[in-house]
Parts: structure tokens; C-alpha cells; sequence
């Protein structure tokens, strides 16, 4: 059975407010003479954000997948797939703000990046554990929860800041 995990809601949602809360004055604040372009920029922008953040992992009986959007690969990121029993370990390394990045390493030594930003993340390691037979305790999600609501939060009071601002 083939299961899907998108990336989680919430990141999405950070990352396109932020866009629109640092891009949304753009179009008010240029020339009259460039204001169409701007506009068709902001909205190409956009698109190009909403698309990069569409990324999944298919998981099923024999494999694991991570795959990306046409314009994710246009910017340098790879799909990638890797059969589960070609996974001898799952590699722990820190990051520099404090949290950890795990990988698959593979009977070839090749590395792949765990997805940790996927929704319904406690299925997905699950899936893991079972076909694995590894040990994932320490696998979560590479930065708390509350980390992208809170950005969420802070982008969308900046929008409204910026409405209120340009519409009076």
C-alpha cells in the first residue's frame, strides 16, 4: 500500500505568509511606471513559492520516495528513492540552531535526507521502524511546532499592518 505525506500545513502556511508579508508593499511602493511589473512579479513569486512547498514522500512495501515539484529541480533539489532494505542505518548529526537533521545511510553509503517536515510525522516514522527494523527514537520534526505558527502568526499581523497602512 502506497502512503503519501505532504508537507506539513503549517510550514507551507509560514512560508507563503512570510513571502506575502515581505512582498505585498512592493507593488505600492514603486513607480507608477513599474507598478505592473512588480505586480507580475509578486504574483510569480508566489506561484513559485506555493509550488516549491508542495514536496511528499510516497512510502510503500518496498521503498521510500521523496519527491519534489518541476521547479524545485529547476533550483538544484533531486528526487530520490530507496529501497528498504538497502537502509543499514539512520545517521543523527546536529544542527547549528540546535536540533538534529537525521539520514538513511544506504548499503552503498549514499545519504538521504529524513524528511521531518512532513504531516501525520508519528505514521511516517512508524513506517520506518517497521521497515527498517532500525532504531528512530530521537527522530521528531526538525524544529518544534510552535516555531512555525508563531512565524505564521507574526507574518499575518504584518500583512494586516501593511493593509491598514496602504488602504488608509
Amino acid at each position: 500500500m502506497i502512503e503519501k505525506f505532504k508537507t506539513l500545513f503549517f510550514v507551507k502556511s509560514s512560508l507563503i505568509s512570510l513571502y506575502l508579508a515581505l512582498t505585498i508593499p512592493i507593488p505600492f511602493i514603486t513607480s507608477e511606471n513599474l507598478k505592473i511589473l512588480s505586480i507580475i512579479f509578486f504574483i510569480f513569486g508566489l506561484l513559485l513559492i506555493i509550488n516549491i512547498t508542495n514536496d511528499y514522500v510516497n512510502t510503500c512495501d518496498n521503498k521510500i520516495s521523496y519527491e519534489i515539484s518541476f521547479i524545485s529541480k529547476i533550483f538544484g533539489k533531486k528526487n530520490w528513492e530507496i529501497f528498504w532494505k538497502d537502509i543499514k542505518l539512520i545517521k543523527s548529526l546536529p544542527t547549528s540552531q540546535g536540533s538534529k537533521v537525521h539520514y538513511f545511510i544506504s548499503n552503498k553509503d549514499e545519504s538521504f535526507l529524513v524528511p521531518q517536515r512532513v504531516e501525520n510525522f508519528k505514521r511516517f516514522i512508524s513506517i520506518v521502524e517497521n521497515k527498517t527494523n532500525l532504531n528512530i527514537n530521537g527522530l521528531s520534526y526538525i524544529s518544534p511546532l510552535w516555531t512555525y505558527k508563531l512565524l505564521t502568526f507574526l507574518s499575518v499581523l504584518m500583512i494586516i499592518g501593511e493593509i491598514i497602512t496602504f488602504t488608509i
